[in-house]
């Protein structure tokens, strides 16, 4: 009788048990995640820092989640405004070396008032995780 006892606890707690390791898993992924955009979003800098000799940096902004609103999925993103008497192609040029320019997921943007802009959008390490739905 008394195992009988044991034995129906323990089937009603498996389900809470599985619920809280799922959470802490979602959570984990979340940690994870951010961690990966602060790193790509400082590695971004660093990399213009030591290529622009005359970069004057405007603002950084970096983001976790659903960026495209495609899906749902966890990206990186990683953007940088910066000012520098470079052109566009010279500043594809010097870091081409780190990143591939495809229009989409990394690219670089003039704006109006003559600043560029900087994009890094990569998928997450835990791109299935809850931040993205």
């Amino acid at each position: 009788m008394k195992r009988l006892k044991i034995l129906g606890i323990t089937i009603l707690c498996l389900p809470i048990a599985l619920v809280v390791i799922w959470m802490l898993y979602e959570i984990f992924g979340m940690c994870v995640n951010h961690i990966t955009t602060g790193e790509q979003t400082d590695t971004l800098r660093r990399n213009l820092e030591s290529e622009i000799a005359d970069i004057e940096i405007i603002s950084v902004y970096s983001e976790t989640g659903n960026t495209s609103g495609t899906g749902n999925h966890v990206e990186c993103l990683s953007r940088i405004v910066f000012a520098t008497e470079m052109r566009k192609a010279e500043i594809e040029d010097c870091l081409s070396k780190y990143y591939a320019f495809d229009e989409w997921s990394c690219y670089v943007n003039q704006t109006d008032d003559g600043y560029y802009t900087i994009y890094i959008n990569t998928s997450a390490p835990f791109a299935d995780n809850i931040e993205g739905h």
